[in-house]
């Protein structure tokens, strides 16, 4: 491919992976690390690329749903907090195993939630009340664990912070806006330490700055259109879009191995 073209569909790629995952909180890392893996890039590259990318993207994004009130704190602080340490866990141990060993059992696992979710916001009006277990959804122990094994994830495969940490927040009754926007502010924090340990294990060398760049450009892009989204759709149909776009892009995963 051309190399002026390759970069434009990065970009591309980029824009839509972030509109994605700022509107629904996933997206970025399976859609952008699928591409580069298919246009030939060793699994190692294409983590550390996505996690270099995002670490730009998740900011403006992080900052935008903030703006707009997107984000719980109390969820997002010990998601962050422990999310880094997951984050840098996984990053190292992909030095030594491949992400393709993890990849399908994930893969199932989230499309399983993603069913759940379609199910609990398509059949059901979401319950409000004041309650502090209803404002926050989950308790400080559960945020940490999930924010650990998210990253620990996503660390290993190239992609997994978003969706498993914006769905199991959601089966946790947390508000989907809420789940979206904390999801992608504490992705910023993640990503600085993956894309760190990263550059630590590789060297500079390692990352393809081409693609890194094209993807943060695009994905910079479409940060604020994607946090405006997020606010703006109702919560069942938000919630109803999570989970239909977890069972699109497991199944996507999980089918080769089943053919």
């Amino acid at each position: 491919m051309d190399g002026g073209l390759l970069t434009l569909t990065i970009f591309c790629v980029g824009y839509v992976a972030q509109l994605t995952y700022g509107t629904l909180g996933i997206g970025f890392g399976v859609f952008s690390a699928s591409l580069l893996i298919f246009l030939g890039f060793y699994p190692a590259t294409v983590s550390a690329s996505v996690h270099v990318a995002k670490v730009f993207v998740s900011l403006i994004s992080g900052g935008s749903h903030l703006r707009l009130g997107n984000v719980q704190r109390e969820l997002a602080t010990p998601l962050s907090i422990f999310g880094m340490f997951g984050g840098i866990c996984g990053a190292c141990l992909l030095s030594y195993i491949s992400g393709a060993l993890v990849r399908p059992a994930v893969a199932a696992l989230l499309l399983l939630i993603g069913v759940r979710i379609i199910l609990r916001f398509a059949r059901t009006p979401r319950r409000t009340n004041n309650s502090p277990a209803s404002r926050y959804g989950l308790s400080f122990r559960r945020a940490s664990l999930l924010g650990f094994v998210a990253a620990f994830v996503d660390g290993v495969g190239g992609g997994g912070w978003g969706p498993i940490a914006t769905a199991s927040m959601m089966l946790s009754d947390v508000e989907p806006r809420k789940a979206v926007g904390s999801v992608n502010l504490a992705g910023f924090f993640v990503s600085v330490v993956i894309s760190l340990t990263f550059l630590l294990t590789l060297g500079a060398q390692g990352f393809p700055w081409q693609v890194i760049v094209a993807l943060l450009a695009g994905g910079a892009l479409a940060a604020p259109l994607a946090a405006l989204l997020c606010k703006k759709l109702p919560h069942r149909t938000l919630g109803t879009l999570v989970g239909v776009a977890l069972v699109g892009v497991n199944m996507k995963t999980i089918l080769p191995y089943l053919l």
